[in-house]
Protein backbone atom coordinates (compact mmCIF):
# COMPACT_ATOMS: atom_id res chain seq x y z
CA UNK A 1 0.00 0.00 0.00
CA UNK A 2 3.16 2.42 0.76
CA UNK A 3 5.02 1.74 -2.63
CA UNK A 4 1.51 2.42 -4.41
CA UNK A 5 1.29 5.92 -2.31
CA UNK A 6 5.32 6.45 -3.44
CA UNK A 7 4.23 5.78 -7.12
CA UNK A 8 1.02 8.44 -7.00
CA UNK A 9 3.34 10.80 -5.21
CA UNK A 10 6.21 10.29 -7.40
CA UNK A 11 3.96 10.75 -10.53
CA UNK A 12 2.05 14.14 -9.14
CA UNK A 13 5.75 15.08 -8.35
CA UNK A 14 6.83 14.40 -12.44
CA UNK A 15 3.29 16.20 -13.48
CA UNK A 16 4.41 19.22 -11.90
CA UNK A 17 7.36 19.61 -12.81
CA UNK A 18 6.57 19.11 -16.44
CA UNK A 19 3.96 21.80 -15.78
CA UNK A 20 5.97 24.01 -14.35
CA UNK A 21 8.55 24.02 -17.79
CA UNK A 22 5.12 24.26 -19.83
CA UNK A 23 4.60 27.22 -17.98
CA UNK A 24 8.19 28.95 -18.14
CA UNK A 25 8.47 27.71 -21.86
CA UNK A 26 5.36 29.39 -22.52
CA UNK A 27 6.10 32.94 -20.30
CA UNK A 28 9.17 32.97 -22.04
CA UNK A 29 7.60 32.66 -25.74
CA UNK A 30 4.98 35.37 -24.50
CA UNK A 31 7.39 37.91 -23.55
CA UNK A 32 9.37 37.34 -27.05
CA UNK A 33 8.79 40.04 -29.32
CA UNK A 34 8.85 39.50 -32.78
CA UNK A 35 11.30 42.70 -33.77
CA UNK A 36 13.37 41.58 -30.91
CA UNK A 37 14.00 38.61 -32.74
CA UNK A 38 14.12 40.01 -36.07
CA UNK A 39 17.22 42.55 -35.09
CA UNK A 40 19.02 39.65 -32.74
CA UNK A 41 18.31 40.55 -29.58
CA UNK A 42 18.36 37.71 -26.82
CA UNK A 43 15.13 37.83 -24.49
CA UNK A 44 16.86 35.90 -21.64
CA UNK A 45 20.19 38.19 -21.74
CA UNK A 46 18.50 40.94 -23.85
CA UNK A 47 22.04 41.36 -25.44
CA UNK A 48 22.14 41.94 -29.21
CA UNK A 49 23.59 39.39 -31.98
CA UNK A 50 25.60 41.59 -34.47
CA UNK A 51 25.68 38.28 -37.07
CA UNK A 52 21.85 37.81 -36.69
CA UNK A 53 21.31 41.56 -36.91
CA UNK A 54 24.13 41.75 -40.37
CA UNK A 55 22.27 38.49 -41.59
CA UNK A 56 18.74 40.70 -41.33
CA UNK A 57 20.17 43.63 -43.07
CA UNK A 58 21.59 41.68 -46.43
CA UNK A 59 18.18 39.55 -46.72
CA UNK A 60 16.67 43.28 -45.99
CA UNK A 61 18.62 44.50 -48.63
CA UNK A 62 18.25 41.70 -50.98
CA UNK A 63 14.87 41.94 -50.83
CA UNK A 64 14.34 45.55 -51.62
CA UNK A 65 16.77 45.31 -54.38
CA UNK A 66 14.57 42.38 -55.71
CA UNK A 67 11.18 44.04 -55.41
CA UNK A 68 12.73 47.44 -57.62
CA UNK A 69 13.56 45.04 -60.36
CA UNK A 70 10.77 43.04 -60.26
CA UNK A 71 8.53 46.41 -60.42
CA UNK A 72 11.27 48.09 -62.74
CA UNK A 73 11.23 45.24 -65.17
CA UNK A 74 7.63 44.31 -65.06
CA UNK A 75 6.19 48.07 -66.03
CA UNK A 76 8.89 47.75 -68.84
CA UNK A 77 8.10 44.38 -70.22
CA UNK A 78 4.40 45.33 -70.41
CA UNK A 79 5.01 48.40 -72.55
CA UNK A 80 6.63 46.46 -74.86
CA UNK A 81 3.74 44.11 -75.26
CA UNK A 82 1.58 47.04 -75.98
CA UNK A 83 1.09 47.47 -79.72
CA UNK A 84 -0.45 49.79 -81.94
CA UNK A 85 -3.42 48.23 -82.97
CA UNK A 86 -3.16 46.58 -87.18
CA UNK A 87 0.44 47.85 -86.41
CA UNK A 88 1.28 45.08 -89.20
CA UNK A 89 -1.70 45.71 -91.23
CA UNK A 90 -0.70 49.36 -91.72
CA UNK A 91 3.07 48.68 -91.97
CA UNK A 92 2.23 45.91 -95.27
CA UNK A 93 -0.50 48.85 -96.89
CA UNK A 94 2.26 51.23 -96.59
CA UNK A 95 4.67 49.15 -98.53
CA UNK A 96 2.52 47.87 -101.23
CA UNK A 97 1.59 51.44 -101.61
CA UNK A 98 5.27 51.85 -102.03
CA UNK A 99 5.35 54.32 -98.97
CA UNK A 100 7.98 53.07 -97.39
CA UNK A 101 9.08 56.66 -95.26
CA UNK A 102 5.48 56.08 -93.88
CA UNK A 103 6.12 52.62 -92.80
CA UNK A 104 9.64 53.53 -91.35
CA UNK A 105 7.71 56.74 -89.68
CA UNK A 106 4.90 54.75 -88.03
CA UNK A 107 7.69 52.20 -86.51
CA UNK A 108 9.71 55.06 -85.48
CA UNK A 109 6.33 56.28 -83.58
CA UNK A 110 5.56 52.46 -82.28
CA UNK A 111 7.73 52.16 -78.96
CA UNK A 112 8.02 47.86 -78.67
CA UNK A 113 10.81 45.94 -79.71
CA UNK A 114 8.97 44.32 -82.87
CA UNK A 115 8.26 47.47 -84.29
CA UNK A 116 12.43 48.62 -83.92
CA UNK A 117 13.01 45.46 -85.54
CA UNK A 118 10.55 45.81 -88.36
CA UNK A 119 11.48 49.41 -88.78
CA UNK A 120 15.35 48.31 -89.13
CA UNK A 121 13.69 45.44 -92.00
CA UNK A 122 12.32 48.78 -93.75
CA UNK A 123 16.08 50.63 -93.58
CA UNK A 124 17.22 47.86 -95.66
CA UNK A 125 15.25 47.35 -98.49
CA UNK A 126 16.69 47.00 -101.54
CA UNK A 127 19.52 45.46 -99.71
CA UNK A 128 19.63 40.83 -100.27
CA UNK A 129 17.61 39.15 -97.92
CA UNK A 130 20.43 37.96 -96.21
CA UNK A 131 21.31 40.93 -94.93
CA UNK A 132 18.21 42.25 -94.12
CA UNK A 133 17.34 39.02 -92.00
CA UNK A 134 21.30 39.45 -90.38
CA UNK A 135 19.95 43.08 -89.17
CA UNK A 136 16.78 42.52 -88.15
CA UNK A 137 18.55 39.40 -86.17
CA UNK A 138 20.53 41.71 -84.36
CA UNK A 139 18.57 44.06 -83.41
CA UNK A 140 16.08 41.12 -82.01
CA UNK A 141 19.25 40.47 -79.54
CA UNK A 142 19.57 43.72 -78.49
CA UNK A 143 16.08 43.96 -77.83
CA UNK A 144 16.17 41.05 -75.60
CA UNK A 145 19.01 41.65 -73.97
CA UNK A 146 17.49 45.15 -73.01
CA UNK A 147 14.28 43.37 -71.79
CA UNK A 148 16.48 40.95 -69.37
CA UNK A 149 18.20 43.49 -68.02
CA UNK A 150 18.68 42.90 -64.53
CA UNK A 151 16.31 39.86 -64.15
CA UNK A 152 19.64 37.51 -63.61
CA UNK A 153 19.88 39.69 -60.16
CA UNK A 154 16.82 37.98 -58.97
CA UNK A 155 17.71 34.36 -60.07
CA UNK A 156 20.72 34.99 -57.88
CA UNK A 157 18.98 36.52 -55.12
CA UNK A 158 16.54 32.95 -55.30
CA UNK A 159 19.43 30.89 -54.36
CA UNK A 160 21.04 33.12 -52.83
CA UNK A 161 18.69 34.60 -50.41
CA UNK A 162 17.92 31.01 -47.96
CA UNK A 163 21.62 30.65 -47.94
CA UNK A 164 22.05 33.27 -46.00
CA UNK A 165 19.50 32.72 -44.20
CA UNK A 166 20.64 29.06 -42.80
CA UNK A 167 24.47 31.08 -43.03
CA UNK A 168 22.50 33.26 -39.61
CA UNK A 169 20.84 29.79 -38.21
CA UNK A 170 24.46 28.15 -38.30
CA UNK A 171 26.02 31.10 -36.48
CA UNK A 172 22.75 31.35 -34.28
CA UNK A 173 23.22 28.27 -32.94
CA UNK A 174 26.49 27.87 -32.20
CA UNK A 175 26.58 31.19 -29.87
CA UNK A 176 23.64 29.15 -28.30
CA UNK A 177 25.74 26.35 -27.88
CA UNK A 178 28.71 28.33 -26.67
CA UNK A 179 26.26 29.84 -23.84
CA UNK A 180 25.40 26.18 -22.74
CA UNK A 181 28.71 25.67 -22.27
CA UNK A 182 28.40 27.91 -19.06
CA UNK A 183 25.66 26.65 -18.13
CA UNK A 184 25.58 24.17 -14.62
CA UNK A 185 22.59 22.72 -15.63
CA UNK A 186 20.33 22.11 -18.81
CA UNK A 187 17.18 24.13 -18.79
CA UNK A 188 14.92 24.06 -22.68
CA UNK A 189 13.61 27.93 -21.38
CA UNK A 190 16.62 29.23 -21.06
CA UNK A 191 17.70 28.23 -24.74
CA UNK A 192 14.55 28.32 -26.53
CA UNK A 193 14.74 31.96 -27.03
CA UNK A 194 18.61 31.56 -28.64
CA UNK A 195 17.14 29.32 -30.72
CA UNK A 196 14.14 31.04 -31.85
CA UNK A 197 16.42 33.88 -32.96
CA UNK A 198 18.97 31.58 -34.76
CA UNK A 199 16.01 30.08 -36.88
CA UNK A 200 14.44 33.80 -38.09
CA UNK A 201 17.03 34.55 -40.41
CA UNK A 202 16.07 30.53 -41.95
CA UNK A 203 12.64 32.00 -42.19
CA UNK A 204 13.38 35.50 -43.32
CA UNK A 205 16.17 33.87 -45.87
CA UNK A 206 12.92 31.08 -47.34
CA UNK A 207 10.77 34.05 -47.84
CA UNK A 208 12.63 36.31 -49.95
CA UNK A 209 13.88 33.38 -51.44
CA UNK A 210 10.31 32.21 -52.60
CA UNK A 211 9.38 36.21 -53.12
CA UNK A 212 13.00 36.19 -55.58
CA UNK A 213 12.05 32.87 -57.18
CA UNK A 214 8.33 33.54 -58.17
CA UNK A 215 9.24 37.00 -59.60
CA UNK A 216 11.71 35.49 -61.78
CA UNK A 217 9.68 33.47 -63.32
CA UNK A 218 7.02 35.75 -63.56
CA UNK A 219 9.00 38.02 -65.55
CA UNK A 220 10.95 35.10 -67.58
CA UNK A 221 7.42 33.81 -68.75
CA UNK A 222 6.37 37.66 -69.72
CA UNK A 223 9.71 38.17 -71.97
CA UNK A 224 9.23 35.02 -73.98
CA UNK A 225 5.70 36.46 -74.74
CA UNK A 226 7.58 39.48 -76.17
CA UNK A 227 10.10 37.58 -78.10
CA UNK A 228 7.19 35.27 -79.63
CA UNK A 229 5.36 38.75 -80.28
CA UNK A 230 8.73 40.02 -82.11
CA UNK A 231 9.10 36.42 -84.36
CA UNK A 232 5.79 36.87 -85.36
CA UNK A 233 6.42 40.38 -86.37
CA UNK A 234 9.66 39.61 -88.06
CA UNK A 235 8.40 36.28 -90.03
CA UNK A 236 5.30 38.86 -90.93
CA UNK A 237 7.83 41.17 -92.50
CA UNK A 238 10.00 38.87 -93.82
CA UNK A 239 7.06 36.83 -95.70
CA UNK A 240 5.93 40.71 -97.04
CA UNK A 241 9.38 41.03 -98.60
CA UNK A 242 9.27 37.75 -99.81
CA UNK A 243 5.67 38.14 -101.67
CA UNK A 244 5.82 37.96 -105.61
CA UNK A 245 6.73 41.58 -107.07
CA UNK A 246 8.06 42.53 -104.07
Amino acid sequence: MSTFALLLQSTGLDSLNVAQQAEKVTDLTKEIKVWDLIIGIDPNTGEMSISNLIVMILLFALSIVSIYIFVERYLSITKSLKEEQDFMIRVKEYLLDGKIDSARDLCAQTDNPAARMVEKGISRIGKPMRDIVSSIENVGKLEIYQLEKRMSFLATASGAAPMIGFLGTTLGMIHVFHAMRFEASFDISTISGGIMEAMITTVAGLVVGIIAYMSYNHLVAKVDKVIHHMESSSIEFLDLLNEPGK
